[in-house]
């Protein structure tokens, strides 16, 4: 099977975030009410600004206390930049917003858990890569270094998220992206494609992206030397999650057993090899 690089396989397909047709963020701005100056102070690009529905968590979330970029831990895979605006149900921008982003790498495992990969022998207890925090500026904006998402049975290729804008305001959620390019890097881009299973699920057959709605499909773009993913997470400030955890440390969730949660490399607090200080309780600042 030839292997191509990077550059081929954005160049040899022509696709939205969601594989079709899509309305311009000014046309849906335009439909939802909101304000020429909201709008351009929104992320280009990025096609739709509403309100995304909160999804399940999944079993491979933890909290790492990573407040950093890059995320990758030299992982393989095609290079990824990941850029995030969080917003009200209004369109303005939420600054300060704590963002936390964890997925699969290019063989579909996880960090911090046992029992994974196609045969189920995969054991990366302990270890953090595609985690890590950052905190929305001015802007609203956040964004992460990484490497294109792999796929695992059950589920179409994501990547999770969740944002904190107070104690009790958590929005977790999951972002998408085009069924055809990830094909195309799956069948043809190492280390993509030294799996030996074949992957069972799309956008159009997995259940959790058809209750995210269209608001969870990132935009992707070709820069120079890697992907773009943007996408606009609307979050409602008046409203409770029903998923997420208290930000105090006393209600987090328990990993699986043999799996991760303890502190991370380099001890409590957030240090790791690529880490930085974990901004002492790591909450987000709270919108006035």
């Amino acid at each position: 099977m030839p292997t191509l690089n990077r550059r081929d396989a954005f160049k040899a397909l022509a696709v939205t975030a969601s594989g079709g047709l899509v309305m311009s963020q000014s046309a849906f701005a335009q439909e939802a009410g909101v304000s020429a100056s909201q709008t351009a102070a929104l992320l280009q690009g990025a096609d739709v600004c509403a309100i995304i529905p909160e999804v399940t968590e999944g079993p491979y979330y933890f909290d790492p206390a990573l407040e950093r970029t890059d995320i990758t831990e030299a992982r393989p895979g095609i290079p990824l930049r990941i850029r995030l605006q969080v917003v009200d149900a209004a369109c303005a921008v939420i600054e300060g917003a704590r963002v936390d982003i964890w997925h699969c790498d290019a063989t579909g495992v996880y960090s911090g858990y046992a029992g994974q990969g196609d045969d189920g022998s995969v054991d990366t207890t302990g270890e953090t890569f595609m985690r890590g925090t950052q905190f929305a500026d001015a802007n609203g904006l956040v964004e992460f270094e990484t490497v294109y998402p792999s796929w695992y049975r059950g589920r179409t290729t994501h990547i999770h998220f969740k944002v904190f804008i107070a104690e009790n305001v958590i929005l977790t959620g999951q972002i998408f992206f085009p069924d055809a390019l990830s094909e195309y890097i799956y069948l043809n881009i190492a280390p993509y494609n030294d799996r030996s299973s074949t992957r069972d699920t799309l956008n159009s057959n997995d259940s959790i992206a058809a209750q995210s709605t269209r608001a969870a499909y990132a935009f992707i773009k070709e820069l120079d030397e890697e992907y773009l993913a943007a996408m606009i997470i609307g979050v409602d400030p008046s409203a409770s999650s029903t998923i997420g955890f208290s930000m105090d440390g006393g209600d987090r969730p328990e990993p699986p057993e043999g799996g991760a949660g303890g502190p991370p490399p380099g001890g409590p607090g957030g240090g790791g090899p690529t880490g930085t200080a974990d901004r002492s309780t790591m909450t987000p600042a709270v919108r006035e």
